[in-house]
């Protein structure tokens, strides 16, 4: 999977080894539980950027006039994820968006560094983008959270839900 990214209203200084290799690291521990996002012609764009940013997305991509802390954009349905050979010209899974304020403030409310909520966020939004989702049912939500659990751990980042019962 390649990845495009872009980094708008967050601090450089708060990662050193930047955004978008955490952006790389999380993808490539996305790709190690989900298959299916390994796929080369795979092609995603993340963005860094500001709350109001997100929120004009959410506002006028989903009808839902808040902030939130990441937003999935897929371009493919799931079956057509599935069945993408890995030959081929380049196709685009879709976009996520990364809202920074909200997403330090979730950070510094868990007790966790930004760097660790930010690369759950951009696993979260990849298995969105691959067709997982957690707003139908428990069963759903149970095994995209076990999905994330085991990319993080990948990274060295403990469970994000482990203060919770599943």
């Amino acid at each position: 999977m390649e990845l495009e990214c872009d980094i708008e209203d967050w601090p450089a200084g708060e990662w050193p080894k930047g955004w978008s290799a955490l952006a790389e690291r999380s993808a490539s521990a996305a790709a190690e539980v989900a298959p299916e996002l390994a796929n080369p012609r795979l092609s995603v764009s993340v963005l860094f950027t500001s709350d109001a940013e997100v929120h004009a997305l959410n506002r006028e991509w989903r009808e839902r006039d808040k902030p939130t802390n990441v937003l999935s954009f897929p371009m493919l349905e799931r079956d057509e994820l599935l069945d993408l050979a890995p030959e081929g010209p380049p196709e685009m899974l879709g976009d996520i968006a990364l809202a920074h304020g909200t997403c330090a403030r979730e950070a510094e409310a868990k007790g966790v560094p930004l760097d660790h909520h930010a690369a759950h966020l951009v696993i979260h939004g990849l298995l969105h983008l691959a067709g997982y989702d957690h707003v139908d049912s428990d069963e759903e939500a149970e095994a995209m959270e076990a999905l994330e659990i085991t990319a993080l751990a990948k990274l060295g980042i403990a469970d994000p839900y482990g203060d919770r019962d599943h």
